[in-house]
């Protein structure tokens, strides 16, 4: 005797998923507590600084839910930065900071707060939170969103945290997940978040390996050295991104490019004018050729 688990009466009862928790794509768990409102708030937005990480980009995005879908309010990518002097190492620690000072300076921008709010200027690595000033408008507020990443201590989310916060957000956090926490001793070293910040850890993996094997170093850090940077210049790299980002971060559309013509594999569609012309020519053509008969 084998007991039925999945009867009929099992999958008349069965409830489909949200589509995107079956793709593995949203935590509606984490979604639900970062975008319900208060209901004596009425219809004020609920702020998110999204933080994704892919392979080749990070994106950092100011959001807040609606009914109809998320209503993105600024947004930066990594693959801004050689607008402002950084044109390798997109995706390490240092430029997920960048992205996010980037999105924090611009969202301030946006809303008239940039000069109200100027943020922490001198990157040292300790803690910094915005405080309320009198007589003008409240810091603008939000929560960091991670989405699935895991939030292990010294992940890169945390870095574009560390940018919003220094660049004039105020969002809620604590030391514990910057590198340089110590979770025995529970104690916090700012020097440590200030050598990832600058990107001190690329420059000193850099010289380890220019000293043990330069063919390799040469392979991997290719890029690095086609644009003519060494491990002694990666730290001004980065110190002259963040005042660069602060001097102007808005954004520019490209203009496209003069001379492409795009590819059609159908026909383009008519108007109603040519397609009664084309009706017109084609009676024409078969009462021409039914009279040359």
């Amino acid at each position: 005797f084998v007991k039925v688990v999945k009867n009929k009466a099992y999958f008349k009862r069965y409830q489909v998923k949200y589509r995107r928790r079956r793709e593995g794509k949203t935590d509606y768990r984490a979604r639900k507590r970062l975008t319900v409102q208060d209901k004596n708030k009425y219809f004020t937005p609920k702020y998110r600084l999204v933080v994704r990480l892919t392979n080749t980009d990070i994106v950092c995005q100011v959001a807040s839910a609606r009914i109809s879908g998320d209503r993105i309010l600024t947004a930066a990518y990594a693959h801004e930065l050689p607008k402002y002097g950084v044109k390798v190492g997109l995706t390490n620690f240092a430029a997920a900071y960048c992205v996010g000072l980037l999105c924090a300076r611009r969202v301030l921008q946006k809303l008239k707060l940039d000069t109200k709010y100027t943020g922490k200027k001198d990157v040292d690595g300790t803690m910094y939170t915005v405080e309320d000033l009198e007589n003008a408008p409240r810091p603008f507020a939000c929560n960091l969103d991670v989405g699935l990443a895991r939030t292990t201590t010294g992940a890169k989310v945390f870095s574009a945290l560390k940018g919003a916060v220094d660049g004039g957000l105020k969002i809620p956090h604590s030391e514990r997940r910057f590198p340089g926490y110590d979770a025995e001793a529970k104690k916090f070293d700012p020097e440590t978040l200030k050598k990832r910040i600058f990107g001190e850890h690329v420059a000193d993996y850099m010289r380890t390996m220019k000293e043990e094997d330069s063919s390799k170093y040469k392979v991997h850090f290719s890029s690095f050295v086609k644009n003519g940077i060494d491990a002694d210049k990666v730290a001004n790299m980065y110190k002259s991104a963040h005042a660069a980002i602060r001097a102007d971060p808005s954004f520019t559309k490209k203009t496209p490019k003069e001379g492409i013509t795009k590819k059609r594999w159908n026909r383009k569609r008519l108007t109603l004018k040519e397609r009664r012309n084309r009706i017109k020519q084609i009676i024409a053509a078969a009462e021409k050729a039914k009279a040359s008969q």
